[in-house]
Protein backbone atom coordinates (compact mmCIF):
# COMPACT_ATOMS: atom_id res chain seq x y z
CA UNK A 1 0.00 0.00 0.00
CA UNK A 2 1.20 3.37 -1.14
CA UNK A 3 1.34 6.23 1.17
CA UNK A 4 -1.63 7.72 -0.72
CA UNK A 5 -3.70 5.06 0.18
CA UNK A 6 -2.65 4.65 3.54
CA UNK A 7 -5.40 4.75 6.21
CA UNK A 8 -4.88 7.95 8.47
CA UNK A 9 -3.54 7.31 12.12
CA UNK A 10 -6.01 6.94 15.10
CA UNK A 11 -5.64 9.17 17.30
CA UNK A 12 -7.12 9.50 20.61
CA UNK A 13 -9.18 12.96 21.63
CA UNK A 14 -7.12 15.13 23.34
CA UNK A 15 -8.00 18.56 24.81
CA UNK A 16 -5.24 20.74 25.24
CA UNK A 17 -5.57 22.81 28.87
CA UNK A 18 -5.39 25.06 30.83
CA UNK A 19 -9.07 27.07 30.12
CA UNK A 20 -8.98 30.23 31.30
CA UNK A 21 -10.27 29.90 34.80
CA UNK A 22 -9.69 26.58 36.67
CA UNK A 23 -12.62 25.67 38.75
CA UNK A 24 -11.68 25.94 42.27
CA UNK A 25 -12.13 22.59 44.52
CA UNK A 26 -14.91 22.03 47.04
CA UNK A 27 -14.73 23.07 50.51
CA UNK A 28 -12.80 20.46 53.20
CA UNK A 29 -15.18 17.94 54.12
CA UNK A 30 -15.15 15.26 56.75
CA UNK A 31 -16.23 11.61 56.87
CA UNK A 32 -19.52 10.64 58.28
CA UNK A 33 -18.37 7.16 58.75
CA UNK A 34 -15.13 5.27 58.84
CA UNK A 35 -14.00 1.25 59.89
CA UNK A 36 -11.53 -1.19 59.86
CA UNK A 37 -11.77 -3.99 57.17
CA UNK A 38 -10.24 -7.15 58.13
CA UNK A 39 -8.93 -8.47 54.89
CA UNK A 40 -6.65 -11.58 56.52
CA UNK A 41 -3.71 -12.33 57.41
CA UNK A 42 -3.40 -10.09 60.24
CA UNK A 43 -3.98 -7.52 57.79
CA UNK A 44 -7.10 -4.26 58.56
CA UNK A 45 -7.36 -1.96 55.91
CA UNK A 46 -9.22 1.50 57.37
CA UNK A 47 -11.64 3.17 55.02
CA UNK A 48 -13.92 6.20 55.45
CA UNK A 49 -17.06 7.27 53.89
CA UNK A 50 -17.93 11.05 53.38
CA UNK A 51 -20.43 13.31 51.24
CA UNK A 52 -23.94 12.11 50.95
CA UNK A 53 -25.04 8.82 51.90
CA UNK A 54 -27.39 8.69 48.90
CA UNK A 55 -25.04 10.03 46.60
CA UNK A 56 -23.52 8.41 43.45
CA UNK A 57 -20.65 5.86 44.99
CA UNK A 58 -17.36 6.95 44.36
CA UNK A 59 -13.95 5.16 45.52
CA UNK A 60 -10.21 7.21 46.13
CA UNK A 61 -7.53 5.07 44.55
CA UNK A 62 -4.42 5.99 46.12
CA UNK A 63 -0.97 6.66 45.05
CA UNK A 64 2.34 5.69 45.58
CA UNK A 65 2.35 2.65 45.53
CA UNK A 66 2.45 2.95 49.30
CA UNK A 67 1.57 6.61 49.63
CA UNK A 68 -2.18 5.84 51.36
CA UNK A 69 -4.65 7.96 51.05
CA UNK A 70 -4.88 11.92 51.06
CA UNK A 71 -8.28 13.95 52.95
CA UNK A 72 -6.86 16.15 50.38
CA UNK A 73 -9.12 13.78 47.71
CA UNK A 74 -12.30 14.63 49.00
CA UNK A 75 -12.65 18.09 47.93
CA UNK A 76 -12.74 16.70 43.99
CA UNK A 77 -16.18 15.74 44.93
CA UNK A 78 -19.83 17.69 45.02
CA UNK A 79 -20.42 16.44 48.51
CA UNK A 80 -23.89 16.52 48.13
CA UNK A 81 -23.95 14.57 44.56
CA UNK A 82 -21.51 12.22 45.89
CA UNK A 83 -20.92 8.78 48.37
CA UNK A 84 -16.73 9.23 48.27
CA UNK A 85 -15.36 6.31 49.74
CA UNK A 86 -11.47 6.59 50.78
CA UNK A 87 -9.26 3.53 51.88
CA UNK A 88 -5.69 2.86 53.22
CA UNK A 89 -3.80 5.83 55.00
CA UNK A 90 -4.41 4.18 58.42
CA UNK A 91 -4.02 0.68 57.99
CA UNK A 92 -2.69 -1.88 60.36
CA UNK A 93 0.07 -3.33 60.57
CA UNK A 94 1.94 -0.38 59.31
CA UNK A 95 5.24 -0.71 56.58
CA UNK A 96 7.52 1.44 58.60
CA UNK A 97 7.76 -1.16 61.08
CA UNK A 98 10.49 -3.80 59.96
CA UNK A 99 8.58 -6.85 61.32
CA UNK A 100 5.45 -6.06 59.49
CA UNK A 101 5.19 -9.30 57.02
CA UNK A 102 5.11 -7.67 53.17
CA UNK A 103 3.90 -11.36 51.26
CA UNK A 104 0.56 -10.51 51.33
CA UNK A 105 0.84 -6.70 50.24
CA UNK A 106 0.81 -7.41 46.36
CA UNK A 107 -1.19 -5.82 43.61
CA UNK A 108 -3.79 -8.83 43.41
CA UNK A 109 -4.08 -8.31 47.13
CA UNK A 110 -4.94 -4.67 46.78
CA UNK A 111 -7.56 -5.74 44.05
CA UNK A 112 -9.09 -8.34 46.33
CA UNK A 113 -9.07 -5.67 49.27
CA UNK A 114 -11.29 -3.06 46.72
CA UNK A 115 -13.74 -5.86 46.23
CA UNK A 116 -14.10 -7.15 50.11
CA UNK A 117 -14.93 -2.50 50.74
CA UNK A 118 -17.68 -2.76 47.29
CA UNK A 119 -19.06 -5.52 49.20
CA UNK A 120 -19.10 -4.50 52.35
CA UNK A 121 -20.21 -1.05 51.87
CA UNK A 122 -23.44 -2.55 49.54
CA UNK A 123 -22.22 -1.01 46.25
CA UNK A 124 -23.15 -2.43 42.99
CA UNK A 125 -20.72 -0.10 41.00
CA UNK A 126 -18.76 2.97 41.48
CA UNK A 127 -16.81 5.39 39.89
CA UNK A 128 -12.96 4.71 40.48
CA UNK A 129 -10.84 8.21 40.57
CA UNK A 130 -7.30 8.15 41.49
CA UNK A 131 -3.52 8.99 39.78
CA UNK A 132 0.19 7.92 39.40
CA UNK A 133 0.44 4.72 40.73
CA UNK A 134 -3.41 4.80 41.59
CA UNK A 135 -3.99 4.60 37.59
CA UNK A 136 -2.28 1.45 37.42
CA UNK A 137 -4.72 -0.02 40.20
CA UNK A 138 -7.64 1.22 39.00
CA UNK A 139 -6.96 0.29 35.26
CA UNK A 140 -6.04 -3.41 37.00
CA UNK A 141 -9.07 -3.81 38.92
CA UNK A 142 -11.36 -2.23 36.62
CA UNK A 143 -9.92 -4.61 33.81
CA UNK A 144 -10.97 -7.70 36.44
CA UNK A 145 -13.71 -6.24 37.29
CA UNK A 146 -15.23 -4.01 34.32
CA UNK A 147 -19.22 -4.56 35.21
CA UNK A 148 -18.17 -2.95 39.21
CA UNK A 149 -17.49 0.29 37.36
CA UNK A 150 -19.13 2.93 36.02
CA UNK A 151 -16.53 5.98 35.10
CA UNK A 152 -12.95 6.64 35.73
CA UNK A 153 -11.21 9.80 36.58
CA UNK A 154 -7.58 9.47 36.20
CA UNK A 155 -4.65 12.33 36.91
CA UNK A 156 -1.68 11.50 35.82
CA UNK A 157 -1.38 8.17 34.10
CA UNK A 158 0.99 4.97 34.77
CA UNK A 159 0.37 1.23 34.09
CA UNK A 160 4.18 0.63 35.79
CA UNK A 161 5.24 -1.29 32.75
CA UNK A 162 9.06 -1.96 33.18
CA UNK A 163 9.63 0.04 30.98
CA UNK A 164 7.99 2.87 32.84
CA UNK A 165 10.20 1.42 36.08
CA UNK A 166 12.78 1.99 34.08
CA UNK A 167 12.52 5.23 32.93
CA UNK A 168 11.68 6.94 35.96
CA UNK A 169 14.98 4.72 38.25
CA UNK A 170 17.40 5.45 34.83
CA UNK A 171 16.35 7.05 31.92
CA UNK A 172 15.48 10.37 33.53
CA UNK A 173 19.12 10.16 34.82
CA UNK A 174 19.75 11.97 31.42
CA UNK A 175 17.65 15.05 32.58
CA UNK A 176 19.41 15.17 36.07
CA UNK A 177 22.74 13.50 36.15
CA UNK A 178 24.31 14.74 39.50
CA UNK A 179 21.16 13.50 40.99
CA UNK A 180 21.30 10.29 39.52
CA UNK A 181 25.03 9.40 40.02
CA UNK A 182 23.97 10.13 44.13
CA UNK A 183 20.86 8.06 43.95
CA UNK A 184 22.58 5.05 42.04
CA UNK A 185 26.04 5.37 44.62
CA UNK A 186 23.48 5.65 47.58
CA UNK A 187 22.93 4.03 50.64
CA UNK A 188 26.32 1.89 50.23
CA UNK A 189 25.46 -0.01 47.17
CA UNK A 190 28.26 -2.18 45.93
CA UNK A 191 29.32 -1.44 42.77
CA UNK A 192 28.20 -5.33 41.69
CA UNK A 193 24.44 -3.45 42.27
CA UNK A 194 24.34 0.23 40.81
CA UNK A 195 23.26 0.46 37.28
CA UNK A 196 26.62 1.09 35.33
CA UNK A 197 26.45 4.39 33.76
CA UNK A 198 23.43 6.30 31.45
CA UNK A 199 23.45 4.00 28.64
CA UNK A 200 25.04 0.48 29.67
CA UNK A 201 23.00 -1.83 31.30
CA UNK A 202 24.11 -2.63 35.18
CA UNK A 203 22.96 -4.42 38.12
CA UNK A 204 19.07 -3.93 38.97
CA UNK A 205 18.95 -0.48 41.11
CA UNK A 206 15.24 -0.77 42.13
CA UNK A 207 16.05 -4.25 43.86
CA UNK A 208 18.78 -3.20 45.36
CA UNK A 209 16.94 -0.17 47.35
CA UNK A 210 14.25 -3.19 47.33
CA UNK A 211 16.36 -5.23 49.77
CA UNK A 212 18.03 -2.27 51.24
CA UNK A 213 14.58 -1.56 53.13
CA UNK A 214 14.66 -4.95 54.00
CA UNK A 215 17.98 -4.83 56.09
CA UNK A 216 18.09 -5.40 59.97
CA UNK A 217 19.92 -2.42 60.51
CA UNK A 218 17.86 0.73 60.80
CA UNK A 219 20.29 3.02 59.74
CA UNK A 220 20.60 1.32 56.34
CA UNK A 221 16.98 1.81 55.98
CA UNK A 222 17.01 5.06 56.62
CA UNK A 223 19.19 6.10 54.61
CA UNK A 224 18.40 4.32 51.75
CA UNK A 225 14.93 5.86 52.37
CA UNK A 226 16.40 8.95 52.11
CA UNK A 227 18.17 8.21 48.94
CA UNK A 228 15.13 7.20 46.94
CA UNK A 229 13.43 10.08 48.31
CA UNK A 230 16.06 12.54 47.32
CA UNK A 231 15.92 10.99 43.81
CA UNK A 232 12.22 11.26 43.58
CA UNK A 233 12.32 15.03 44.66
CA UNK A 234 14.68 15.56 42.13
CA UNK A 235 12.82 14.16 39.12
CA UNK A 236 9.87 16.66 40.26
CA UNK A 237 11.69 19.60 40.91
CA UNK A 238 11.93 21.57 37.48
CA UNK A 239 7.32 21.28 37.77
CA UNK A 240 5.96 24.39 36.88
CA UNK A 241 3.48 23.99 39.58
CA UNK A 242 4.79 21.25 42.06
CA UNK A 243 5.99 21.70 45.56
CA UNK A 244 9.11 21.82 47.10
CA UNK A 245 10.38 18.20 48.74
CA UNK A 246 7.26 15.97 48.43
CA UNK A 247 8.64 13.36 48.86
CA UNK A 248 11.37 14.19 51.73
CA UNK A 249 8.98 16.33 53.60
CA UNK A 250 6.65 13.69 54.67
CA UNK A 251 6.97 12.28 58.35
CA UNK A 252 9.60 9.76 58.79
CA UNK A 253 7.55 6.88 59.43
CA UNK A 254 5.79 7.23 56.45
CA UNK A 255 8.79 8.32 54.38
CA UNK A 256 9.81 4.46 55.66
CA UNK A 257 6.86 3.11 54.72
CA UNK A 258 6.35 4.31 50.94
CA UNK A 259 10.11 3.66 50.01
CA UNK A 260 9.90 0.06 51.24
CA UNK A 261 6.71 -0.41 49.53
CA UNK A 262 7.01 1.42 46.36
CA UNK A 263 10.43 -0.24 45.83
CA UNK A 264 8.87 -3.57 46.48
CA UNK A 265 6.18 -3.09 44.01
CA UNK A 266 8.67 -1.92 41.74
CA UNK A 267 11.11 -4.27 41.77
CA UNK A 268 8.54 -7.29 40.71
CA UNK A 269 7.00 -4.62 38.20
CA UNK A 270 3.86 -4.70 40.48
CA UNK A 271 3.21 -8.61 40.03
CA UNK A 272 2.03 -7.18 35.98
CA UNK A 273 2.66 -9.13 33.21
CA UNK A 274 4.72 -6.39 30.79
CA UNK A 275 1.87 -4.54 29.04
CA UNK A 276 -1.17 -6.29 30.04
CA UNK A 277 -2.96 -3.40 30.85
CA UNK A 278 -2.39 -1.68 27.58
CA UNK A 279 -3.30 -4.90 25.65
CA UNK A 280 -6.44 -5.50 27.66
CA UNK A 281 -7.64 -1.79 28.15
CA UNK A 282 -10.48 -3.07 25.61
CA UNK A 283 -12.25 -4.52 28.70
CA UNK A 284 -12.86 -0.82 29.65
CA UNK A 285 -15.05 -0.29 26.60
CA UNK A 286 -18.14 1.37 27.77
CA UNK A 287 -17.02 2.49 30.54
CA UNK A 288 -16.92 6.66 30.11
CA UNK A 289 -13.43 8.03 31.47
CA UNK A 290 -11.15 10.97 31.50
CA UNK A 291 -7.38 11.14 31.88
CA UNK A 292 -5.71 14.56 33.13
CA UNK A 293 -2.24 14.47 31.80
CA UNK A 294 0.63 17.31 32.36
CA UNK A 295 2.38 18.08 29.48
CA UNK A 296 5.35 18.13 32.05
CA UNK A 297 5.18 15.28 33.55
CA UNK A 298 9.05 13.76 34.33
CA UNK A 299 7.91 10.70 36.48
CA UNK A 300 5.49 9.41 34.31
CA UNK A 301 5.50 11.25 30.77
CA UNK A 302 2.74 11.86 28.67
CA UNK A 303 3.07 9.00 26.16
CA UNK A 304 1.70 6.59 28.56
CA UNK A 305 -1.40 8.75 28.59
CA UNK A 306 -1.61 8.67 25.14
CA UNK A 307 -0.91 4.89 24.21
CA UNK A 308 -4.09 4.50 26.73
CA UNK A 309 -5.96 6.88 25.09
CA UNK A 310 -5.36 5.22 21.92
CA UNK A 311 -6.62 1.53 23.18
CA UNK A 312 -9.33 2.92 25.47
CA UNK A 313 -12.38 3.24 23.32
CA UNK A 314 -15.04 5.75 25.89
CA UNK A 315 -11.46 8.00 27.21
CA UNK A 316 -10.86 11.47 26.42
CA UNK A 317 -7.30 12.56 27.26
CA UNK A 318 -6.78 16.28 28.51
CA UNK A 319 -3.51 17.50 28.08
CA UNK A 320 -2.46 19.94 30.76
CA UNK A 321 -0.32 22.44 29.50
CA UNK A 322 0.91 24.12 32.48
CA UNK A 323 1.44 20.57 34.56
CA UNK A 324 3.80 18.05 35.65
CA UNK A 325 3.17 14.79 37.79
CA UNK A 326 2.49 16.70 40.77
CA UNK A 327 -0.45 18.68 38.96
CA UNK A 328 -1.85 22.47 39.11
CA UNK A 329 -4.84 24.30 40.08
CA UNK A 330 -5.31 24.41 35.79
CA UNK A 331 -5.08 20.14 35.84
CA UNK A 332 -7.42 20.34 39.66
CA UNK A 333 -9.98 21.88 37.82
CA UNK A 334 -10.14 19.97 35.00
CA UNK A 335 -10.37 16.76 37.29
CA UNK A 336 -13.27 18.35 39.19
CA UNK A 337 -15.06 18.97 35.52
CA UNK A 338 -14.83 15.76 34.87
CA UNK A 339 -16.25 14.47 38.45
CA UNK A 340 -18.95 16.94 38.39
CA UNK A 341 -20.21 16.29 34.59
CA UNK A 342 -20.36 12.24 35.69
CA UNK A 343 -22.45 13.46 38.56
CA UNK A 344 -24.91 14.81 36.50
Amino acid sequence: MDEAQAPPAQQPPADHRPSAEPLPLYPPVEPYEQGMLDVGDGNLVHWEVCGSPGGKPALVVHGGPGSGRSPYSRRFFDPERYRVVLFDGRSTPHASDPATDMRHNTTDHLIADMERLRVQLGIERWLLYGGSWGSTLILAYAERHPERVSEIVIAGVTTTRRSEIDWLYKGAGRIFPEAWERFQAGAGLPESERDGDLLTAGGDLVAAYARLTESPDPAVRERATADWCAWEDAVLSQEPNGSPAPYTGRPPADRLAFVRICARYFAHGAWLEEGVLLREAGRLAGIPGVLVHGRFDLAGPLGTAWELAKAWPDARLVVVEDAGHMGSDAGRGEVRAALDAFAR
